[in-house]
């Protein structure tokens, strides 16, 4: 059974009356835990993209840059796409229960908000309504202002880049331990490890997009300390 089909059952029993921590507590444990993670980013991708007023065809197209969708699970995708969008829900409630779904998996909490600021720059205008609406996500999610930052100049062209952010270490931090933070993160952002928490296969592009921006970092504070 492909994930289209687990996701468009699980939001079938939410149609059907099943509350959304019913929903969830079902899906806690892999592989269970990616058709979660697609669902949070559907239903959170979908609230946001009304952030700035409409929902646009490239912030519809922006998922599919992140996650695959088969030619013949489109009709499958639809249907979840337009369960989103009907949904009623407040941003904050799905915010909150998929912070406690994987409070002991704050990376993927991390992968999260990476496809959202995707979806939220996909029409090449990155809203102040966005950016207060992912800062609330985020605060819920337990993401530090360091790490927000991080990831808000890793997506949006003209916000100020800091690759000490980026490894989340400190600019008098020696060189050895900058090298070891470096490593970490490479090391977190393989599409294993990403698979292993809870991120689809269908969405491991997140994984090349922070792989870039991780080395980008490393390169220019290597390039500062030379």
């Amino acid at each position: 059974m492909s994930i289209w089909t687990r996701i468009s059952d699980a939001l079938a029993a939410l149609a059907a009356g099943e509350s959304l921590t019913t929903v969830f507590e079902k899906l806690r444990t892999p592989p269970e835990r990616s058709v979660a993670f697609t669902i949070a980013v559907i239903a959170l991708g979908a609230k946001m993209a009304k952030a700035d007023g409409m929902v646009t065809r490239d912030e519809v197209s922006a998922f599919r840059e992140v996650f695959y969708i088969p030619k013949e699970e489109e009709d499958n995708a639809a249907r979840v796409f337009n369960m989103a969008r009907t949904d009623v829900a407040g941003f904050e409630e799905y915010a909150r229960k998929i912070a406690r779904m994987f409070e002991e998996a704050h990376a993927t909490l991390f992968d999260l908000m990476e496809g959202l600021f995707v979806i939220a720059v996909a029409d090449g205008d990155y809203h102040a309504m966005e950016d207060d609406y992912l800062a609330r996500v985020a605060t819920i999610f337990g993401i530090t202002e360091r790490e927000f930052k991080a990831l808000r100049a890793q997506f949006v062209t003209d916000a100020e880049h800091d690759p000490w952010d980026v490894l989340g270490v400190d600019p008098d931090t020696p060189m050895d331990q900058v090298r070891a933070a470096w490593r970490q993160a490479v090391r977190e952002s393989h599409p294993d490890q990403m698979i292993a928490r809870g991120v689809p296969e269908e969405a491991i592009k997140l994984a090349e997009m922070r792989m870039v921006a991780i080395n980008r970092a490393w390169e220019e504070i290597s390039a500062g300390r030379a």
